[in-house]
């Protein structure tokens, strides 16, 4: 199991983050420009990678002010789960964290190591961006 994962603080109470992230319409906000041919609802988004896969998720379970957790609905290149965390700093901060974690064969790790950290980092920063 290759686990990926970063993290960041933002300057808003938990549950407004939570409520931002339990939404997939939000995530698009979050996607880096080579993710194109996005649709969405609350509980799923359809999307294109440029140049390597379309991918279908849909929200598996939520745990309230907790943490969402996002698997592929359709048929994907590889195993993989996807996990925003979330936990109060302060009453007025939160630390989100998002984990991927995938089922790579060594040579897929190779290749798709590298975009799934750019992955994390893109979203984690773009969270903060969004979210102030």
């Amino acid at each position: 199991m290759t686990i990926i994962q970063n993290s960041t603080i933002i300057h808003k109470p938990l549950e407004e983050v939570y409520q931002f992230l339990a939404d997939l319409n939000n995530h698009e906000q979050l996607m880096p420009d080579n993710i194109y041919n996005w649709t969405s609802t609350a509980d799923e988004a359809k999307f294109t990678i440029k140049n390597m896969a379309k991918l279908a998720l849909r929200i598996s379970e939520r745990i309230e002010n907790k943490e969402l957790v996002s698997v592929p609905s359709e048929e994907a290149p590889f195993a993989i789960t996807l996990r925003w965390k979330v936990e109060p700093e302060t009453e007025t901060t939160t630390k989100a964290t998002f984990v991927i974690e995938a089922e790579l064969n060594m040579m897929m790790k190779m290749m798709a190591s590298g975009p799934l950290q750019k992955l994390v980092d893109h979203q984690v920063t773009r969270l903060k961006e969004v979210l102030g």
